[in-house]
């Protein structure tokens, strides 16, 4: 008994040292990500690791191992001490960023294999996280915010299921955006469909209260839309990127 106190007050002094500077991994979706795609994944807890090496065995064969070895079991007490909100796989972890350097360099690199989204001024925590988790399906380059929201946020990890690690995720401030042209979604911009996006474009999104901002469109290389039917005002943020990588990544338009 002493021997699983003491091993779970270690655990929650490494964890409490490790927690300001580093990245939650809420949930087992988020930690399986971040370890397929090169995470430092400092510490791993779960009140149930039975379930944990389940969950492993039916949608993570390749990384069943891994967790075995460094998945650490604690008391559900401990583990809703450690997280403000204990997720339904109840499994938490801790993680470095990814690394801006190498992030700044792959976004800055030309030529690019893929877009870069730009999302301008966002403010809602989950559709950041959606849209990075649709950009790392995708394959694009990166995700860049602007503004005042940290894209690296735990809401916004938690909403992108820790796909962070497999796309470079920055916030630069507009004149440190990467190099290529800049394809603007703006209702007054020609139909997407007949527009060609290139490999190194950059696909801007303005916020989902107020739109791009004058700034952002006044740089604009070509404004595109998305098609929408009359009065239909808006699609979600998430919706309007995966359209957009989409359409990239389809046929080429039909002249």
């Amino acid at each position: 008994m002493n021997s699983e106190n003491d091993t779970t007050e270690g655990v929650v002094r490494q964890w409490r040292e490790s927690a300001p500077d580093a990245v939650l991994l809420d949930g087992f979706h988020a930690l399986k990500h971040a370890l397929r795609f090169g995470a430092d994944v400092r510490l791993a807890v779960t009140s149930d690791k039975d379930s944990v090496l389940a969950l492993a065995a039916d949608l993570a064969g390749d990384l069943t191992d891994r967790i075995a070895e460094f998945v650490i079991e604690v008391p559900s007490k401990t583990l809703r001490e450690l997280v403000p909100k204990v997720h339904p796989t109840a499994v938490a972890a801790l993680a470095g960023r990814r690394d801006a350097a190498a992030n700044l360099a792959a976004l800055k690199r030309l030529p690019r294999p893929a877009p870069v989204v730009v999302l301008d001024n966002p403010r809602n925590l989950g559709n950041i996280g959606a849209v990075i988790r649709l950009a790392a399906g995708f394959g694009a380059t990166g995700v860049v915010t602007t503004g005042d929201i940290d894209p690296w946020h735990p809401n916004v990890v938690r909403a992108s299921a820790g796909l962070h690690y497999a796309t470079a995720v920055e916030r630069l401030g507009l004149p440190e955006l990467p190099p290529g042209p800049l394809y603007v979604l703006d209702p007054e911009g020609a139909d997407i469909r007949s527009v060609a996006i290139p490999d190194d474009a950059l696909i801007a999104f303005g916020s989902e209260r107020h739109g791009i901002s004058p700034e952002l469109r006044a740089r604009a290389s070509e404004l595109v839309a998305l098609p929408m039917r009359p009065q239909v005002s808006s699609y979600n943020l998430a919706t309007s990127v995966a359209m957009a990588l989409f359409h990239w990544g389809g046929p080429p338009p039909v002249s």
